[in-house]
């Protein structure tokens, strides 16, 4: 295990905040931030997150905050990309009451880092892709204001800032509110779907396994992922097909049926449809 400081990433005292995209193509070694706090967005991709020798899985949407005393490390990453932004606590001392005394901020960036070792996957917040897209459009402003170094950055960073933890926050709200008594359900239901998603598994097996109807089980993904469980499969599929298209030499009708596509046309469509090329295509371009 390593400490990180903020001063291995930026040089300006005045200013102690850094903002970049994080790509890991291979595991990390568990660290702890000596002297900051991280916020973490995952863009794409899905990894095995080790926090305090704690081992979940995380993917494109999920969104959490690591302090100063956690250490934590990434495993298995697949097309895995996340935004880092890193700051002082204090700087949250621009909250106004308003916020700071929400349900949304309490979880994300009190509770969930003071004890992020003891808390479930669960209770992490998880953007449904148009919540990703909105956060992601954020984090490029700030990224693109971060390295203009024109005047008035740190100004313009700071409000673009609070402006991210509010969306997040409002959006932890939400999520809790449109399904508050379906976390552990729908936690059930994720963890068997990553667990089986190459296999034929039909509504019914998700369900029984989740403890909920068939019914039900949508109305979750509906209000948490703003998605369907049969979409959520696909992209599961279709994201295990990137990994083996651009890491193998696999042809592209066996990485169709390793992937739980039982017709390779079909591969090729929802393929093409979700990432605007085809797998060939892809795989050149890789």
């Amino acid at each position: 295990m390593s400490n990180a400081y903020l001063g291995w990433f930026t040089t300006d005292k005045t200013f102690p905040f850094f903002i970049q995209y994080g790509g890991h193509d291979e595991d990390t070694d568990l660290h702890r931030h000596v002297d900051f706090s991280e916020l973490v967005i995952v863009l794409s991709g899905n990894a095995k997150h080790i926090v305090n020798n704690e081992e979940s899985f995380i993917k494109k949407g999920n969104t959490f905050v690591i302090n100063g005393t956690t250490e934590h490390g990434y495993r298995e990453p697949h097309d895995f990309k996340i935004c880092n932004i890193m700051y002082r606590p204090e700087m949250l001392e621009a909250i106004g009451p308003d916020l700071r005394t929400s349900n949304g901020f309490q979880a994300l960036f009190v509770l969930q880092p003071l004890y992020s070792d003891r808390r479930a996957q669960s209770d992490k917040l998880s953007l449904p892709i148009a919540g990703v897209e909105h956060a992601a459009a954020l984090v490029s402003t700030m990224v693109n204001e971060y390295e203009s170094k024109q005047q008035g950055r740190q100004t313009m960073l700071i409000a673009r800032f609070m402006e991210l933890v509010v969306y997040l926050c409002r959006h932890y709200e939400t999520q809790s509110r449109e399904a508050p008594d379906s976390l552990s359900h729908l936690a059930n239901a994720v963890s068997y779907m990553e667990d089986h998603y190459l296999e034929a598994l039909s509504l019914e097996q998700i369900a029984v396994r989740s403890g909920v109807s068939v019914r039900h089980l949508n109305r979750m993904f509906k209000a948490y992922y703003q998605t369907t469980p049969v979409a959520y499969l696909q992209s599961l599929r279709l994201e295990r097909s990137r990994m083996l298209l651009k890491h193998s030499d696999l042809p592209v009708t066996q990485i169709s049926y390793e992937c739980g596509f039982n017709d390779s046309n079909y591969f090729t469509r929802q393929f093409t449809k979700a990432y605007g090329m085809s797998p060939k295509v892809y795989r050149q371009q890789q």
